[in-house]
C-alpha cells in the first residue's frame, strides 16, 4: 500500500515514525512551512518536515491547500500528491483544511463498508472535542476521560465515520503536553493496527453519533491570562490545559509571570479575588472569584521555570499583593 502522509508537530512526527518503522511505503509527505519559533523566534522545521528529510521522503509544505491560493505552493503541492498516486492519505494534526480536491486524490482502500481515501489521527474520544485543541479542552472542562479516533476524513470538521478509537484517563496532574504525548503514542499504535486491518479489507466505518458533538476551539494567546475571579479549580485546569502554549500568566506589580503549576483548595471568606493570602515554600495562596488557587510554579518574562521555593528567593511576595491579569 502506498501511503501519503500529512501532518506537522511531534504528535503526527511519532505515527510517520512508527508507519515507516513497519515497514510500509510513504511516498509523499506535506507538512506546514517554517515557522518562527523559540526564543530566536528564528524560522523552524516541523517535526514531520525534519523526519521526512532524514529519511529522504518527498516533502511539499504549501501555506495552502486550495488551488485558488496561487502565491501558497497548492498547486505544486497537489501536483505532487497525485503524481504519487497514494492508495491511502494518513492526516495527524496537519494544521490545513483539506478540501475534497484533495480527499479525491487517494485511490482508496477498500474494506466492508466502503472505500477510505483519507484517516485522520484525532487526539480525542469523538464527537467529543472536534476541532483545533481537543487535548487542552479536554483537560480545561474537566473531562476524566479522552482518546484517539481513528476517521475516515470528509469535508466537514472531524465529522467523518469512526474506524477505530481508544480511550485513555485524564490524570489529575496531566498538562496539555504530557497527555498529547500519550495520546501521540496511543495514535501512532492505532494507525498501524488499522493499516494492517486494511490490508485484509476487514475494516468497517460507523457514523458518528448525533449527540455528544462539542467543539474544541484554538487556545488564544488571550485566554493566558488568569482571571481570577473565576473558580480556583477552573483556574487550576487552566494551567494545566495552557501548558506548554501559551502558558498561563498573570501580573505581580506591572510584571509578567507565568503560572506552570498550581491546584486549588477550599473558599477564602471575603478575599478579594487575585489577592495573594499568604506566599511560602508550601506554594503561593491566591484568592479567587470561588476558592484559593495555590501555585507551585513559576517564571518571569526572560527567565526561567522555578519551584515556588526557589522564585521566592529571588522574588519576595507580600500577603496583600494583588495580582492582574496579563496583557499578553
Amino acid at each position: 500500500m502506498r501511503i501519503a502522509f500529512a501532518g506537522s508537530p511531534r504528535f503526527a512526527a511519532l505515527a510517520l515514525q512508527a508507519i515507516l518503522d513497519a515497514g510500509h511505503d510513504v511516498c509523499q509527505v506535506l507538512t506546514q512551512p517554517e515557522r518562527p519559533a523559540g526564543r530566536g523566534w528564528k524560522p523552524r522545521v516541523s517535526e514531520v518536515g525534519a523526519l521526512a528529510a532524514t529519511r529522504g521522503l518527498p516533502l511539499a509544505t504549501p501555506r495552502s491547500l486550495r488551488e485558488t491560493d496561487g502565491s501558497g505552493g497548492a498547486r505544486e503541492a497537489l501536483r505532487a500528491l497525485a503524481a504519487a498516486a497514494p492508495d491511502l492519505l494518513m492526516v495527524a494534526a496537519y494544521g490545513l483544511i483539506l478540501p475534497q480536491s484533495v480527499l479525491d486524490i487517494p485511490r482508496g482502500v477498500r474494506g466492508r463498508s466502503g472505500v477510505a481515501r483519507a484517516i485522520n489521527i484525532h487526539a480525542s474520544l469523538l464527537p467529543r472535542w472536534r476541532g483545533a485543541a481537543p487535548v487542552a479542552r479536554a483537560i480545561e472542562a474537566g473531562d476524566a476521560v479522552t482518546g484517539i479516533t481513528l476517521m475516515q476524513m470528509d469535508v466537514g470538521l472531524d465529522t467523518g465515520p469512526i474506524l477505530g478509537a481508544q480511550t485513555i484517563p485524564i490524570e489529575s496532574d496531566d498538562t496539555a503536553g504530557a497527555l498529547t504525548e500519550r495520546l501521540a503514542h496511543l495514535g501512532a499504535k492505532l494507525a498501524l493496527a488499522w493499516l494492517d486491518e486494511a490490508t485484509g479489507a476487514s475494516w468497517d466505518a460507523v457514523p458518528q453519533p448525533v449527540e455528544g458533538v462539542t467543539y474544541a476551539r484554538k487556545v488564544g494567546r488571550e485566554e493566558a491570562s488568569l482571571d481570577w475571579f473565576a473558580p480556583a479549580a477552573l483556574l487550576a485546569r487552566r494551567v494545566r490545559a495552557f501548558d506548554p502554549q501559551p502558558g498561563a500568566s498573570g501580573r505581580l506589580e506591572g510584571v509578567l509571570v507565568k503560572v506552570w503549576s498550581a491546584h486549588a483548595t477550599a473558599q477564602a471568606h471575603g478575599a478579594v479575588p487575585g489577592v495573594v493570602l499568604a506566599a511560602a515554600d508550601e506554594g503561593i495562596r491566591v484568592a479567587c472569584g470561588e476558592g484559593v488557587l495555590v501555585i507551585d510554579e513559576l517564571q518571569r518574562a526572560g527567565g526561567r521555570r522555578l519551584r515556588v521555593q526557589e522564585f521566592l528567593r529571588g522574588t519576595p511576595i507580600a500577603p496583600g499583593t494583588r495580582w492582574q491579569t496579563s496583557c499578553n
